[in-house]
């Protein structure tokens, strides 16, 4: 297979291969994405020139007590912030996009966009007070744009939602082809699918390395269109005896489109919850990317002035975020006014599966839904939803249109990134063409070959309200600590020099032990720790209240673990008499 033409577009010209001002090498370098669901981002670096794809978030794991969202560290693109030539967005999506309003603080560059993609990430820029200032392009499919040495062409491919855009880079090192999120949709909302034409074009042109979708990896066959879903819908809208709760992703317009047309055809009338679904539901119609006949669309206030049977809901919440409408509707929390609590009769569609790791978060939110009285509709007994994404033998065709050279699976967890090189070795692929790294592994190429190269911090960077960045893993462990066993506050009178213990030790817990017991535990506590402390200090001669506050801290946490086997914080507070 001839991977590398000779002649190659150049910053809008054809170049030979073997010109000097190729000699650099071309870097890969995934900032997000790999090893995980989400946080996606990727840059390609020739030269003094960087190309960013995408920026995302990712939902905060389990563990990760007390985190809003959580982004790439890109802290390799603030060292070359001056070399970042331009930042394609795939599609509108949040793990492609909700990671701009950070980047964008830092690093400015122009973004390239589809105008669908361009409205939504407009809102969250204005919302970051980073909208002015900030350079927008238009593009769409069929379009090719030079931005710096990179010469990139965009092709059409199927997602949930609409302008989903893959991309060719021609760089003088050689042709990359980046997927994007990508399935084969035969059948899309939208009516336009995968420019598959233009993918075996490139594929006969030689492409150096595929970069493709990797998260549906795991699922044989193919992925069922989004067309499916309507029939599931109609048939719980036919059988709902009051109101249909519809939570779904805020981004995913396709579904959204679906769920007004089920209404329109069960003749509900449709109330929007959550503010990111109301504005990216106002955008994709402004753009013409949303079909909502007029008077479908009302105000949670006006929902009084209908019958149940005639009401269906759009909310945010499908992943159990406890913020989210859903959520604060199952905890009995008023939305927009009684209104929208959930009351017996409701029927709760849950049009998504969970994102790894919130599995618990949504199982939570179905049972205190159904606590409530509603019935709820879940992917586990109705295909009530579809993946966005190319299961095994789309991603074998793929593979067979591109028949890159080096294959590098993206966008999923390490598991399913190894699933993924499976695939491409029985596709042909040769083991040592293929690279399954992570973030922050940087993937070299020169003179046509490959190569794992330098690491680069490529870990999680977390979001903790205003907060960026200054919440590491340490605080995470203290919260895990705090959740796991409580704290106690030890406040401590005492001569540091003679060992007098001034007055009785007080001690101030939260989260550890409560019942009348726990009084004389903590009572025992206070003479051990008065006891061992005035003992140390006239051994020792006298301590400093460093020495003091770590004898309090040790102390007691011999004492509980001995006593009851817990492992409170202690927080020692030692006053010098």
């Amino acid at each position: 297979m001839d991977y590398k033409p000779r002649w190659i577009r150049f910053a809008g010209v054809f170049v030979r291969r073997n010109m000097k001002n190729m000699a650099n090498a071309l870097k890969i370098i995934p900032l997000g994405g790999l090893g995980e669901i989400g946080k996606n981002m990727m840059a390609i670096e020739y030269g003094k020139n960087i190309l960013v794809i995408d920026a995302g978030v990712m939902f905060p794991e389990n563990d990760m007590l007390g985190i809003d969202l959580v982004i790439p560290d890109f802290g390799y693109l603030l060292d070359k912030r001056d070399w970042v030539r331009g930042i394609v967005i795939t599609h509108g999506h949040e793990d492609h996009t909700g990671a701009l309003p950070y980047l964008l603080k830092d690093v400015k560059a122009p973004i390239y966009a589809s105008r669908l993609t361009r409205g939504l990430i407009e809102v969250k820029l204005k919302r970051s007070k980073l909208l002015d200032g900030t350079e927008f392009h238009t593009i769409q499919a069929g379009d090719q744009v030079d931005i710096g040495p990179f010469a990139v062409e965009f092709f059409q491919v199927n997602h949930s939602i609409p302008d989903g855009l893959g991309l060719s880079v021609r760089t003088p090192a050689g042709l990359i082809v980046h997927s994007g999120d990508f399935k084969f949709d035969h059948a899309p909302v939208s009516g336009v699918t995968t420019d598959f034409s233009r993918l075996a074009r490139l594929g006969g042109e030689g492409v150096l390395a595929l970069l493709a979708d990797s998260t549906n990896t795991e699922s044989p066959g193919f992925t069922p269109s989004e067309k499916v879903i309507e029939k599931a819908f109609d048939e719980v809208f036919d059988e709902a005896p009051g109101r249909v709760i519809v939570a779904t992703f805020a981004s995913l317009i396709s579904r959204i489109q679906q769920v007004i047309n089920c209404a329109v055809r069960h003749q509900r009338r449709v109330a929007v919850v959550g503010r990111s679904m109301q504005d990216n539901v106002r955008i994709a119609q402004d753009l013409g990317y949303m079909n909502i006949p007029a008077g479908t669309i009302i105000k949670v206030g006006e929902l009084e002035r209908y019958k149940p049977h005639e009401i269906a809901i759009l909310a945010t919440g499908s992943q159990g975020e406890p913020s989210s409408a859903l959520a604060r509707m199952s905890r009995g929390e008023s939305i927009g006014g009684k209104s929208i609590q959930i009351i017996p009769g409701d029927t709760v569609i849950i049009s998504s599966d969970p994102i790894p790791g919130n599995e618990e978060l949504v199982n939570r939110i179905i049972n205190r839904l159904f606590q409530r009285g509603a019935n709820v509709v879940y992917s586990e007994i109705a295909r009530v939803h579809v993946s966005g994404h190319a299961s095994q033998e789309e991603q074998k065709l793929l593979l067979d249109l591109i028949k890159p050279r080096y294959f590098i699976p993206i966008h999923g967890e390490l598991r399913q990134l190894h699933q993924h090189a499976r695939l491409a070795r029985e596709m042909g692929i040769p083991a040592e063409r293929i690279f399954v790294v992570e973030n922050g592994q940087v993937i070299e190429f020169e003179n046509g070959v490959g190569r794992v190269g330098e690491r680069i911090p490529g870990g999680y960077v977390f979001v903790d309200g205003a907060g960026v960045g200054d919440i590491g893993p340490a605080v995470l462990r203290d919260r895990d600590a705090l959740a796991r066993d409580g704290f106690v506050v030890a406040v401590v009178r005492a001569n540091l020099k003679t060992g007098e213990i001034v007055e009785e030790p007080e001690l101030i817990s939260r989260g550890f032990v409560y019942c009348k017991a726990a009084e004389e535990l903590l009572q025992t506590a206070c003479q051990h720790l008065a006891d061992e402390l005035g003992q140390a200090i006239r051994a020792d001669g006298g301590l400093s209240r460093e020495q003091a506050a770590a004898m309090v801290e040790s102390t007691l946490a011999r004492f509980f673990r001995d006593e009851i086997k817990r492992h409170p914080m202690i927080i020692p507070v030692v006053v010098e008499a």
